[in-house]
């Protein structure tokens, strides 16, 4: 048995429709045999709780079968057909559809959502401008990404990344299209050593379904249950070896 090695970034360019492509396959086969877990398991619960009572219009990109948002009374868009499918099982009112190509109309959310998606784009550029679009004035937007292009490795290729960010480099992002980081916290699931997710991309390739056993019995239950509390601090000044941070930003309001 062998495992991938640490790479510094994506091995070769490749467009919007390979991304497209490679998300899909890994998402509709991971959604097809895994279970959802509820919003108020995860850690942003006491965060989402918060934004939730001040705002009426939600929307969840890309969640998944682990959304973040209530179930009720939230519009949820991905492109992975399984995820909708179970989603909508449970109550929630789904939508098929791309981040770049939000099927809303103009200022139809007060609190927008779209965590681990950005990194999977070619043109965050494009989405952004979306995210920006649907939001009302004031509205709140969650967003995830990973950071530090050196920390890049195969793994991030297997799942369908695109990039890492520098902190600079969100920073400016966002503000383009007049968005602010109000707060942020260090975020995400990801095991530190490298060895453990190159022997989940191993399983994942070649023993499916033992590692979607596991996945399901075992190590989303466990990471669920020992997730830290989200520890968040004013503004977004990250320290060095953060591999992924929250962001709770605001659209600026005319």
């Amino acid at each position: 048995m062998t495992f991938s090695s640490f790479t510094s970034g994506p091995s070769a360019p490749r467009s919007d429709a390979d991304l497209v492509g490679t998300n899909r396959r890994f998402y509709d086969s991971l959604w097809s045999e895994a279970k959802l877990f509820a919003p108020e398991r995860f850690n942003t619960w006491p965060l989402v709780s918060e934004l939730v009572a001040k705002t009426t219009r939600r929307l969840e990109i890309a969640p998944g079968l682990r959304p973040r948002l209530p179930l009720a009374d939230t519009q949820f868009l991905d492109l992975s057909q399984p995820a909708l499918t179970q989603l909508a099982k449970h109550g929630a009112n789904v939508a098929h559809g791309l981040i770049g190509e939000l099927p809303f109309q103009d200022a139809s959310f007060d609190f927008v959502c779209a965590l681990d998606i950005l990194e999977h784009v070619v043109d965050d550029e494009g989405a952004v401008a979306e995210l920006a679009r649907v939001a009302t004035p004031g509205a709140h937007l969650l967003l995830s990404v990973p950071l530090d292009p050196a920390a890049w490795t195969a793994f991030d290729e297997f799942v369908g990344h695109y990039r890492r960010y520098e902190p600079d480099g969100i920073r400016a992002l966002l503000a383009r299209h007049g968005i602010t980081i109000e707060r942020s916290a260090v975020y995400g699931m990801q095991p530190k050593s490298s060895r453990l997710l190159d022997l989940g991309q191993w399983f994942l390739t070649h023993r499916r379904a033992r590692a979607m056993w596991w996945y399901n019995k075992v190590f989303m239950p466990l990471g669920v249950r020992f997730q830290k509390p989200l520890a968040f601090t004013p503004g977004f000044t990250p320290g060095a070896g953060v591999d992924e941070v929250l962001l709770v930003c605001r659209k600026a309001t005319p």
